[in-house]
């Protein structure tokens, strides 16, 4: 009987954590942003320009203002609400991982939320999911029901959340085993017909997004990151560093068995160091099938903006990483607070934010909404806000692209340091070469090499050798 009182508790103690996650998580998308009229806006490689010379508002949830006076603007002009639209189509298309619940309980754990910890994690998924997206999708591809989702979606999404707050805290005072939740209403006009690229675009949007599911089997989901982070001593709770969550993710991305994700690998560069041999190999390797045949790689570079706050010297160097079209974002935040940077207006980067609480999403099932999976409107904080430690990601489909790259990023590196030493570097050759244990590109027996557990030590207390 005793056990069974303490399992009530338990239960009705849930139920108030779960209320008091919708509520903490929930207001992240209730703030309005405003953009600048005569700034360019840059996103992961692409340039909006809403500049025009009549006066104009923006549109939903995109708020303009001039000279940064905070104005708004009631007529629409054509030309530049032509340019926002295109905007809000492409960033609405970039896949949005937050925090979730209810989700299937984690190994080793009681847990079945991420709220309050996961953040980097849902970071490093979004980065990585945008490189997925340029491999299986290209970057011209957005989403044909980007549009569909405006303010009013927000507005709703919240007012859902309160409903199942009050809903949440019903269940717990009458000891109810689900809570009563108002079912949200369908988004989005019906659908249309489709040619056959639309068709193949949208099974390949839907496998993305599936790959990064919160169940124990999806290749990038939550459940899988943690079993590798275990093998550098983080736990399901503990908070994750940028560096850290670079080395889970190749780890993720290596041990994927999925056939369609064969022709993906991620490097991560060593003591911010890139060696291009080492890249070249991974790129050349073999299939698990057998056959020879070159690899995209996603590329993860861990690195410190400065000593304990961002040293702004760095600001042009974010900004031209950024409106590179080999750029897939970049892990970072503010302290103890990640955020996926993809863009940037001046300077304020433009960001999406993990720390909105939704639920659990069975991705198995076919055709599950997708409008939870992207996010309605974008946030933008100052640079000098940004916490030093970060990892910057870029994709390279093929060795060509990866040579060209290279050789744009270094003349970048050099055109932007003022210190003798660039923030990090691309060499000739493999890192053995230079005194370093290359770690091997599968391990059979153990996830992580001794090496690289000495470094993803070094870099979960996000100690970073300054240059």
């Amino acid at each position: 009987m005793e056990a069974t009182g303490t399992d009530e508790v338990e239960k009705i103690k849930s139920k108030f954590m779960s209320a008091w996650h919708n509520m903490k998580y929930s207001w992240v998308l209730k703030t309005k942003t405003y953009f600048s009229r005569n700034s360019p806006v840059f996103l992961l490689g692409k340039c909006y320009h809403f500049k025009t010379e009549g006066e104009y508002r923006a549109l939903h949830s995109f708020h303009f203002s001039s000279a940064g006076d905070g104005s708004n603007f009631d007529k629409i002009n054509p030309e530049i609400s032509g340019n926002v639209e295109e905007f809000r189509r492409d960033f609405i298309s970039r896949i949005w991982l937050t925090y979730r619940e209810e989700f299937p309980q984690i190994k080793g754990s009681a847990l079945t939320t991420d709220c309050g910890w996961g953040c980097t994690l849902r970071t490093g998924q979004m980065l990585l999911a945008q490189g997925l997206m340029l491999h299986f999708l290209g970057r011209a591809w957005v989403w044909p029901d980007a549009l569909d989702m405006d303010s009013s979606d927000s507005e709703s999404w919240t007012s859902n959340t309160v409903r199942k707050l009050t809903a949440s805290l019903e269940a717990s005072l009458t000891a109810e085993r689900d809570p009563k939740v108002l079912p949200q209403p369908q988004r989005g006009p019906a659908r249309r017909s489709w040619d056959v690229t639309e068709m193949r675009n949208e099974v390949y949007h839907r496998k993305i997004i599936s790959w990064f599911g919160d169940s124990p089997l999806a290749a990038f989901g939550l459940h899988q990151l943690i079993e590798y982070g275990k093998k550098s001593g983080k736990m399901a709770g503990d908070w994750y560093g940028p560096a850290v969550v670079a080395h889970i993710l190749r780890k993720a991305v290596e041990e994927a068995r999925d056939p369609e994700l064969q022709g993906v690998t991620v490097y991560v560069a060593q003591d911010c160091t890139v060696y291009s041999s080492d890249v070249i190999d991974r790129q050349c390797s073999f299939m698990d099938s057998g056959k020879a045949g070159t690899k995209a790689v996603i590329i993860l570079v861990p690195v410190r903006l400065g000593g304990e706050r961002t040293n702004t010297d760095y600001l042009e160097f974010v900004k031209g990483i950024l409106s590179l079209e080999y750029c897939v974002g970049i892990i970072g935040g503010k302290p103890k607070q990640s955020y996926y940077f993809a863009g940037f207006q001046d300077d304020s980067l433009i960001y999406m934010d993990p720390h909105y609480c939704q639920s659990f999403v069975d991705v198995s099932i076919k055709d599950f909404p997708l409008e939870s999976f992207h996010c309605p409107s974008p946030k933008k904080m100052s640079f000098k806000k940004m916490d030093p430690s970060c990892t910057i990601g870029f994709y390279c489909r093929t060795v060509q692209d990866f040579e060209k790259a290279s050789e744009e990023i270094t003349k970048m590196l050099k055109s932007s340091s003022k210190e003798k030493y660039p923030l990090f570097t691309f060499v000739k050759g493999h890192s053995r070469d230079y005194d370093f244990a290359s770690s091997p590109l599968h391990e059979e027996n153990d996830l992580f090499s001794e090496d690289e557990k000495k470094r993803l030590k070094r870099f979960s207390t996000e100690e970073f050798v300054l240059l």
